[in-house]
């Protein structure tokens, strides 16, 4: 009964493979609790800090800082956010998917492109696709801190003070649920102003010390927390994706134990019924 152990030796590879999953799902789940809580906690000052830049972009300051100036776009730069890891279903794929467009977009106006790349995944596949990358950073672990981004931003924020690129971005996943993530691109550089309606008056805020010191520290905060918010969210989005990718690759692991077990027991049944007819032609020729 070869063939009967060969599928019983299947049979028990899967359960092995099963208890992985199942083991993976149950860490994906609890790390993606942490990660969920660690974004409610900054999602506030994210998006407060986001109000008074886009105030301050909106003012007739008394100091018009470079991060708030346009200017003709020939050259772009993009900051990429994604996964060190991958079992994560198609997260990473649909990333890729919409930053190639946004760069494509770029290329047809004969605008040319910057990269920097947080994330393993991201790296390896940008490095393999091609582009001008600038930096990089990876293995940024379960728990990143905002220090981990700071030489990424820093190097997009030099360009963009030196006039070599005349625009920023940055490209992450964005939690929606656990079900859902969604790419997203979000401008950085020159800041976008406020989208609220044309105002009838404008105001300036006043500056302690100073405007030029007060901006400079302020603006440049906010990118890197941009940034860092765009980092901790892309890993909420790759705990969700892989806990609901390990709980399919689980029940998948049921279907087919299920359909092995069946092909086990029929191969069993024909091997016991053709023993009997051997017994019985046996006993007939005696």
């Amino acid at each position: 009964m070869a063939a009967g152990r060969e599928i019983r030796n299947k049979i028990q590879s899967i359960k092995n493979t099963q208890k992985i999953t199942k083991a993976m799902e149950m860490v994906a789940a609890s790390k993606m609790r942490k990660a969920q809580d660690r974004m409610a906690r900054s999602k506030p000052y994210s998006e407060r800090i986001y109000d008074v830049i886009t105030h301050i972009a909106k003012s007739h300051a008394e100091y018009h800082h470079i991060f708030l100036e346009q200017r003709e776009v020939k050259r772009v730069g993009y900051i990429i956010v994604g996964s060190d890891r991958g079992l994560c279903g198609g997260l990473n794929t649909s990333l890729f998917k919409t930053a190639i467009q946004e760069l494509k977009q770029w290329q047809e106006q004969d605008v040319a492109i910057d990269l920097c790349i947080l994330g393993r995944k991201a790296e390896v596949f940008f490095k393999r696709h091609g582009g001008n990358v600038l930096g990089s950073a990876t293995h940024l672990g379960d728990s990143p801190k905002i220090s981990d981004v700071v030489g990424i931003v820093k190097v997009m924020l030099e360009a963009f003070e030196k006039q070599k690129v005349d625009a920023v971005y940055v490209v992450y996943n964005q939690f929606v649920n656990t079900m859902v993530q969604k790419p997203h691109v979000q401008q950085l550089l020159p800041l976008p102003a406020s989208e609220e309606e044309t105002l009838q008056h404008y105001w300036d805020y006043i500056y302690e010390p100073d405007a030029r010191e007060l901006l400079e520290s302020l603006l440049s905060r906010y990118i890197e927390v941009e940034v860092y918010q765009a980092v901790i969210e892309n890993f909420a989005c790759e705990q969700s994706a892989r806990m609901v990718a390990m709980k399919s690759a689980s029940d998948n692991a049921s279907d087919l134990i299920e359909e092995f077990q069946l092909a086990y027991n029929k191969a069993r049944q024909a091997a016991i019924t053709q023993e009997i007819s051997e017994i019985v032609a046996g006993a007939a020729a005696v």
